[in-house]
């Protein structure tokens, strides 16, 4: 992935990332307030040696001292030192316990040793820590005391005494809301980049090319009212999903225009993509130009043209294929332009494909493209079914739909792999119901029609175009 795709995935999945980094700084937030206070207080400690004489003893016993008091560090936390501390604070509580809330560190080339103690009250920890390193003092004096008699040669004395803390030195409120927010945000960052690895779904032409390297002809923006709405070409000719017709009539144009194509299948991976809407709106973009189109109904297991263009559908081209009426005697013309006749898909059949497969169907696309222009075929779905391969193979090719947000690469995939095992042609992808939010979504360059205003000042000189 280059920068710009982490850039889409970081717009594309900005909710995921919002909300895990709200959620991971309110957990932090709650940790933090419901976490018990914690003070410590820490004593001071200097090692020395009681030597006497030359510097050479002095320095000896420095020395002495030095290799020592890593040592004394490592017993302050052990029963030997524990036990007397609790003693004297007068306390129950078991060595192991006390060792838990007590820690000491010697500082490299020092003979100092720091006593720190941590407990949720600030005096009981400076009576910890003081304890405990008054019980330290006596314990190096009996462990260095030589058997026999004499005194110890080593002297341990207090520098600095536990003093009461006055603020806590946990929770530490600030660190834990930065660590939270950066852990959120970490963590959303990694799981929107995780999510949409894992998403295979078709979303934009990006998509398209990992699957297939035909061109995508054209990308149909997300329509709300496609139920209510026949066709947006003739419906609502200035919006957006119009133009976008528009323009895959164009494109389709130069790519049969290259390779002299008079007719296309318009097919999809699955059910539910947009095949059929994109059949009708762009038979109806074909005649608003000039062309003569045969828009057929070839979907025999679900046809819905004639219902969706309110014509007759009992009669079509299952008559045709079985020899009951002429292809002229089916053939109905729609809408005002007179460019546009559509042929019914007719009664529905017990085997689709092998009716498609037949001679009959071969010469009933031969005459439709003597009689038109070009001639559109809405087929079904190709994974459920092997109908609209057989019938691309017969014609010029086929036009893929494919939905966002709907179809998935693999989906896609099997529909190209299965017009290839078929022999038939892909002219190209048609990208619908393309979102009109979002880092996919359909964008225009914002060159509109004008108002009637801005139409009436263009006429008088004060507009521009």
């Amino acid at each position: 992935m280059e920068l710009r795709d982490y850039l889409r995935v970081l717009r594309k999945r900005w909710t995921t990332i919002f909300v895990l980094t709200i959620a991971a700084s309110a957990g932090a937030a709650a940790a933090t307030w419901l976490s018990t206070p914690q003070y410590t207080s820490t004593t001071q400690l200097f090692v020395s040696t009681q030597a006497t004489g030359t510097a050479s003893d002095l320095l000896q016993g420095s020395n002495f001292t030095q290799q020592r008091v890593q040592s004394y560090a490592d017993i302050v936390t052990s029963e030997v030192v524990l036990a007397p501390a609790i003693a004297a604070l007068g306390e129950s509580a078991t060595t192991e316990e006390l060792a838990r809330q007590v820690t000491a560190e010697a500082p490299l080339d020092t003979v100092l040793i720091n006593i720190t103690a941590t407990d949720p009250s600030p005096n009981h920890a400076a009576d910890i820590a003081n304890a405990v390193g008054a019980s330290f003092i006596q314990a190096v004096e009996q462990l260095e005391q030589p058997s026999g008699a004499g005194s110890s040669p080593v002297l341990v004395s207090t520098v600095e005494p536990a003093d009461i803390p006055t603020a806590p030195t946990s929770p530490n409120i600030p660190l834990n809301l930065v660590l939270g927010l950066l852990v959120g945000l970490g963590g959303g960052v990694v799981l929107a980049i995780l999510r949409d690895s894992l998403d295979t779904r078709i979303r934009s032409a990006i998509d398209v090319q990992r699957v297939t390297p035909s061109p995508v002809l054209g990308s149909m923006p997300f329509d709300e009212e496609v139920e209510t709405r026949t066709l947006a070409v003739t419906d609502a000719p200035r919006g957006a999903q119009a133009e976008a017709f528009r323009q895959l009539r164009t494109n389709l144009q130069f790519v049969t225009a290259a390779r002299s194509i008079r007719s296309a299948v318009v097919t999809s991976a699955v059910e539910r993509e947009g095949k059929t809407t994109t059949a009708m709106n762009l038979a109806v973009a074909l005649a608003s130009a000039g062309t003569r189109v045969a828009l057929v109904d070839a979907d025999l297991r679900r046809p819905m043209i004639a219902e969706r263009l309110g014509i007759e559908g009992a009669v079509g081209l299952t008559t045709v294929l079985i020899g009951r009426a002429s292809l002229k005697d089916v053939m109905q013309p729609w809408g005002g332009t007179g460019n546009v006749d559509v042929l019914a898909a007719g009664q529905t059949p017990p085997n689709p494909s092998e009716l498609l497969a037949t001679p009959a169907m071969e010469e009933v696309i031969h005459d439709l493209e003597n009689s038109y222009d070009f001639v559109l075929f809405d087929g079904a779905p190709l994974l459920p079914v092997t109908d609209s391969a057989v019938l691309a193979r017969s014609t010029g090719g086929a036009l893929l739909v494919a939905a966002s947000g709907r179809v998935t690469q693999p989906q896609l995939h099997r529909g190209v792999a299965a017009l290839e095992t078929a022999g038939a042609a892909l002219l190209g992808v048609v990208l619908t119901m393309v979102p009109t939010r979002g880092p996919d979504a359909y964008s225009t360059y914002g060159y509109s029609y004008p108002s009637r205003a801005n139409a009436r000042a263009s006429k008088f000189g004060k507009g521009s175009a």
